[in-house]
């Protein structure tokens, strides 16, 4: 059942979940000003989280991999193998574990062993696919929007009967990270300078909308057991 939020102007039903709201406004209303990052570990807090390597970056990879394990085990639970549902499942399952092993370079930046052949011709230099040069500058941006704008409207309009897509609940998950690469990218084709790149605390938020899409849809299927 909708959460009531009661305000100054009146009740608000909202028929999403508004936590991407209530986080980026922390993020930008509160830590974004938070004193004595640089006095403490060099850098503000702000700098800290958005970095590579950085905290939201790890807890990315922790959703998508605990995402990827229960995709897969609700896949395994599925009588109908081959339903279209079933196959999203394993679909989520397979592309989390890629993305998981992706965000940390398939465990380069844990054991610095990688592959040279693909990180000499990698933007980053390190082994990872999705920063060799012709995906990172001509297809990332658009996967990211098209993908976000799929999992946060068209899926959950178009094809209601598909549990296996995220939920309108989870809407403001997704579209929140397409509005961030379709502005991010507009400011590049414009008269003015490009914005800043704060795209680890945009794809926090996609990571948790698949981690709390996985996550809701297993537990309601351990309840039906």
């Amino acid at each position: 059942m909708p959460k009531e939020i009661k305000t100054t102007w009146g009740t608000i039903t909202p028929e999403v979940s508004l936590f991407p709201i209530y986080y980026l406004f922390f993020i930008y209303g509160f830590v974004y000003i938070l004193p004595y990052g640089k006095d403490l570990i060099g850098v503000s807090w702000f700098d800290w989280l958005r970095s590579e390597d950085g905290p939201l970056e790890w807890i990315q990879f922790l959703e998508y991999l605990i995402s990827s394990g229960l995709a897969f085990l609700i896949f395994i639970k599925k009588k109908k193998k081959k339903s279209l549902n079933s196959v999203i499942w394993l679909l989520i399952a397979t592309l989390s574990f890629i993305v998981a092993g992706e965000e940390i370079s398939w465990g380069e930046r844990l054991t610095g062993i990688g592959i040279d052949m693909v990180a000499d011709f990698n933007v980053q230099g390190e082994t990872n696919f999705h920063n060799l040069p012709f995906f990172h500058n001509y297809l990332l941006d658009p996967v990211f929007e098209v993908s976000c704008i799929f999992l946060g409207w068209f899926g959950w309009k178009r094809f209601k009967n598909l549990e296996s897509l995220p939920s309108k609940n989870l809407s403001l998950f997704f579209l929140s990270v397409a509005l961030f690469y379709f502005y991010f990218d507009i400011s590049w084709a414009s008269t003015t300078e490009q914005i800043r790149n704060d795209q680890e605390i945009f794809e926090f938020l996609l990571s948790t909308g698949i981690f709390l899409h996985c996550f809701r849809n297993f537990k309601k299927m351990k309840n039906n057991f």
